[in-house]
């Protein structure tokens, strides 16, 4: 027993570290769009490629190509599908925030990937979640809404209600592409699931960004050049490993929840390079996520029953 909740606390310690580096994504999109005009679909599709190519060296390096091909022959559906759905929720959530802004798109889409989370997993056990497991979603959902009123106080975006039906599809699709991925994370090497996943969801993104018309790049610039690698590497290489290592010992509705440092990041890195305040707000908003995931780390049932 007390192996497998030292497994859980090392497996949601992964989690919550994959999602301060996703936190740091938006300061790196922000750096690049500074120094030279491309598209946060363009960003996303170059960050996805650069991870695909570093996991495969890696991959290669450490003779692991035997376990890919043994994966995508074993679960290709599987595969496909949480790699385009990596691709699809973080488009469909850039696509609602600038139709209705950050702070609505990022309640919406992060907070519903939770709630879908915990229902589908109380039908399964066939019984309703427990009164610790609601109590620590209402800390990080009640956080999460302080946070992002604190993070997008401007004006909101000038479609709001495809910006709501782009972030209901966005957390609905986060939540399903979690839930498939954990499944597969069972059986296979982090390092493997992520380099096939991200290869999938580059190739998927690149292939949009084409048919846009929109791949021209920003390689001239040394400064862009420098953040599009960091983003690459850190926030998605780097942070899908981690997000998928945790998955194996952590339950999907816990794992979205301790990502809720995602926002919490991006608001202090805010604060601290682009003086951003923070306020009362995302204060409160940031010690209600802290308490949220530090109640993830007592639950028993943050430990999956086989």
């Amino acid at each position: 027993m007390t192996s497998t909740h030292h497994r859980a606390g090392l497996g949601l310690a992964q989690v919550c570290l994959a999602g301060v580096l996703w936190g740091t994504g938006g300061l790196g999109v922000q750096v690049i769009r500074e120094h030279v005009d491309m598209s946060v679909l363009t960003i996303s599709a170059w960050r996805m490629a650069i991870a695909a190519v570093v996991l495969l060296v890696v991959l290669v390096a450490m003779r692991q190509l035997a376990q890919l091909r043994s994966l995508l022959r074993t679960h290709p559906t599987r595969v496909v599908l949480t790699g385009c759905g990596t691709a699809a929720y973080q488009a469909l959530y850039f696509g609602s925030v600038v139709a209705v802004g950050v702070s609505v798109s990022t309640v919406v889409s992060l907070g519903l990937a939770p709630v879908l989370l915990t229902v589908a997993e109380s039908v399964r056990r066939r019984s309703a979640p427990a009164p610790g497991q609601l109590g620590v979603l209402a800390l990080a959902l009640a956080g999460l809404v302080l946070v992002s009123v604190a993070a997008g106080a401007h004006e909101p975006g000038p479609h709001p209600t495809l910006g709501v039906v782009l972030a209901v599809a966005s957390g609905a699709t986060y939540a399903a592409t979690t839930e498939v991925g954990r499944s597969l994370a069972q059986g296979t090497a982090p390092l493997v699931l992520t380099t096939a996943t991200t290869t999938v969801g580059g190739v998927a993104l690149m292939l949009c960004a084409a048919v846009t018309g929109s791949l021209a790049t920003g390689f001239g610039d040394a400064t862009a050049t420098l953040t599009l690698v960091y983003l690459g590497v850190f926030t998605m290489a780097l942070a899908y490993g981690l997000f998928y290592a945790g998955l194996r010992t952590v339950a999907g509705s816990a794992a979205v929840i301790a990502t809720l440092l995602e926002p919490v990041t991006a608001a202090i890195a805010a604060a601290l390079w682009l003086d951003e305040r923070l306020g009362a707000a995302g204060i409160v908003g940031t010690a209600l996520i802290l308490l949220a995931v530090a109640g993830l780390g007592r639950r028993e049932d943050a430990v999956p029953q086989a």
